[in-house]
């Protein structure tokens, strides 16, 4: 029997990318494409400040084709919806019926993506729902994800945060509070070796910007 076709969503991080990861080891799904936000007038990944050119050789790592959704800046959540909604309605028209999300424990945020591709006619899978974050994050580590900090929300961390390694020295260095895996927004990330990818991808950290709030690395090709 055949398994459904799924596409996984990416955003570059690493819990998108451990997400993958599962999903495959699993067998559940045949998935065939990764799905991306791309922030058009920067020419970066939404919320991640990730260039395209490293999103594009990540997602040709995985194996899987790319799917970009070009948004605006700024976005309102209308216009996000609404172009979200053309793509999913383009790729169930493809034979897709799931779409897999690293989400980890926000109620919320999987309520709405359930809601939305429910009225869709797609499906919403988590499979690292509910994993004990900081064991999650040392399992990944251990795994030999390679990652960087892409984005840090400055309310949550100082700046300097921007562009350190997802390693174990990370994690003990986190203040109290911050959830190991970012997961309440605090900060996201590029990866760019792990279980999930056929090779590495060669990064170097470049300028730390800061705009609306966040400080961004700007992670460069190496």
């Amino acid at each position: 029997m055949p398994r459904p076709q799924a596409l996984i969503a990416w955003s570059s991080g690493k819990d998108s990318a451990w997400a993958l990861h599962e999903a495959r080891r699993s067998g559940d799904y045949d998935i065939v494409g990764a799905l991306t936000t791309v922030n058009e007038t920067f020419g970066r990944v939404s919320m991640h400040g990730v260039r395209e050119e490293l999103l594009m050789a990540q997602i040709a790592a995985t194996g899987l084709a790319p799917t970009i959704v070009r948004i605006p800046y700024p976005c309102t959540n209308a216009i996000y919806e609404r172009a979200m909604a053309e793509a999913m309605q383009e790729a169930k028209a493809r034979g897709i019926t799931h779409v897999i999300f690293g989400d980890l424990f926000l109620e919320d945020i999987r309520a709405y993506r359930e809601e939305k591709l429910k009225a869709i006619g797609v499906t919403a899978a988590f499979p690292l729902w509910q994993r004990p974050t900081d064991a999650l994050a040392r399992e990944m580590i251990a795994a030999g994800v390679e990652a960087h900090l892409a984005t840090v929300d400055l309310r949550k961390l100082g700046s300097d945060f921007a562009g350190r390694r997802f390693d174990g020295g990370l994690l003990d260095a986190l203040p109290s509070g911050i959830d190991p895996c970012g997961e309440n927004g605090e900060f996201h990330s590029f990866v760019s070796a792990g279980p999930m990818l056929k090779g590495r991808i060669a990064v170097s950290v470049g300028e730390t910007v800061v705009r609306d709030g966040f400080a961004y690395a700007d992670l460069l090709p190496a």
